[in-house]
Parts: structure tokens; sequence; C-alpha cells
């Protein structure tokens, strides 16, 4: 992370970020695998309502789904506390995230590449919403099957809006998405303090 000034004596410096995705990307595995706390999720049993409506084609033995929200804590420094917020994926449950994103700096979508276009509304509402986010492709299995770049192009985003690769497996690489993200919400903060009027 880039060096920010000290904060007066001490004091700490909160911030809510949004973890958003499609259904199955691993959302509440991404919380879960970065939160010093144990984090509270609310996953249910997907149970025969859901068919029809869940997809589960393409996320063989996933028997559990988030009906409210994930919510997790992480230290990122000794001044610098995330507050994490992993959405719902499921279109039916798209009604908690307005309520979800009050007061969030910024949001990490994760995307699953085998299925992109379940990206493409997160994208669309963060947009709409001018919520700062990046996209971080979640590398199923270890791999990474897509350049960045690819992903971009396929999604059709801002050239400035951060891609970036991550295990949501893996402590330390999805730290790193949300250090990026911190930066690039910094990095934007600064450059419209600094814009002409």
């Amino acid at each position: 992370m880039s060096h920010r000034p000290p904060t007066p004596s001490g004091r700490v410096t909160s911030a809510k970020i949004v973890i958003a995705g499609g259904f199955g990307v691993g959302k509440t595995t991404l919380v879960g695998s970065v939160s010093e706390i144990t984090p509270l999720t609310t996953e249910a049993i997907m149970t025969s309502a859901g068919v029809g409506v869940d997809d589960t084609r393409q996320v063989p033995g996933k028997t559990t789904t988030t009906v409210a929200m994930d919510f997790g804590r992480i230290s990122i420094d000794r001044d610098l506390i995330l507050y994490l917020f992993g959405t719902p994926g499921q279109t039916r449950f798209w009604f908690m995230w307005d309520e979800l994103v009050r007061g969030a700096i910024g949001a990490v979508v994760l995307v699953d590449t085998r299925r992109l276009a379940d990206c493409f509304a997160a994208i669309d509402f963060f947009e709409h919403r001018r919520l700062p986010y990046l996209v971080a492709i979640n590398c199923f299995d270890g791999m990474q099957y897509h350049d960045p770049q690819d992903v971009r192009d396929a999604l059709a985003i801002s050239g400035d809006v951060p891609v970036v690769a991550c295990d949501a497996r893996n402590r330390e690489s999805t730290k790193h998405v949300l250090i990026s993200l911190v930066e690039y919400v910094l990095t934007m903060r600064r450059s419209r303090a600094v814009a002409p009027a």
C-alpha cells in the first residue's frame, strides 16, 4: 500500500467495502478468508424453492447460498480498519443492495470468468451509483485462465478501473485486492480534489 501520512494521535480510520458479484463466485469465501474476526454469514441451505431460479449447473456441489449478507473485518495497518459487507448473488435478493452500499467507499466485483455475464448487473449497479469499484478475477483451482486486459475488454469497463487476479480462498491474495481498492479510491479522491471546478 502506498505510504499515507500518519493519522494524528493514533486515530483509527474505518471504511466500508462491499463485496459483490454473481451467484457462487466466491464472495462468502473471500470475506471468510481475510476476516480477522469470525465472519457473520447468512448462509442458508438451498431448497427446492430455488430450483429453476438459481442456476447451479456451473457451481456443482453448491448447497448453501447467502440470503442477506456476509460481514467481516480486517485491519490493514494499525490505523485503518476495513469492514466488509458481502452481497447475496441472486437477483431476488438485490433489493438489499441499496442498504448494503450505503456509506461504502468502494466495492469489489468478484468474477468467475466461466460465467462473466453474471457480474454485469453488479458493475452496472456501481457505475450507476458512481461508487468506485475494482474487478477481481477469482482464480478457481489456483489457475488464471484469462488475462486481466481480456476480462476488461469483455466487460467493456473503463481503462482506469483496476482488474486484478485473486484466489478468494487465500488471505494474502484477498488482502491485496482490498488494498488495491483502497489505493484506487484514494487516487480517485485526490484527482477529484485537484480537478478544476
